[in-house]
C-alpha cells in the first residue's frame, strides 16, 4: 500500500480512529532528508500490512505540526488506538523505523 498524503481534515478519521497502528511522516517538500526518507517509507508501506503509513506536509497542515509538537523534520510519529506511542526525528535507517514499529 502506498503512502497516503492526508490533510488536517482527514487526520482524525485516518489516524486517530484507525484500528491499525499508523506511522505519520511529518515532512515538507523542500526538506532534503524528508525526500531521502520517502523511498524507505514507501517500501515499508508496501511490505507491511499491519501498519498504515501516512504523510503530512507541515507547510499545508501547520495546525497538526503545532498540535503534535513537530519542530524538526522529518518527524515520524507512531499512533496506536488514537494516541502517540513513539516518535523519531531526523533521517534514520530502516532498522530504526522497524524498531519504532515493534
Amino acid at each position: 500500500m502506498a503512502i497516503q498524503e492526508i490533510m488536517s481534515a482527514d487526520f482524525e478519521e485516518v489516524v486517530l480512529k484507525s484500528e491499525k497502528p499508523v506511522l505519520v511522516d511529518f515532512n515538507a517538500t523542500w526538506c532534503g532528508p524528508c525526500r531521502m526518507l520517502k523511498p524507505t517509507l514507501e517500501q515499508l508501506a508496501a511490505e507491511r500490512s499491519d501498519v498504515t503509513v501516512v504523510g503530512v506536509d507541515i507547510d499545508e497542515n501547520m495546525d497538526l505540526a503545532e498540535e503534535y509538537g513537530v519542530f524538526s523534520i522529518p518527524c515520524l510519529v507512531l499512533f496506536k488506538d488514537g494516541a502517540e506511542v513513539d516518535r523519531s526525528v531526523g533521517l534514520v535507517p530502516r532498522e530504526s523505523i522497524e524498531q519504532l514499529l515493534g
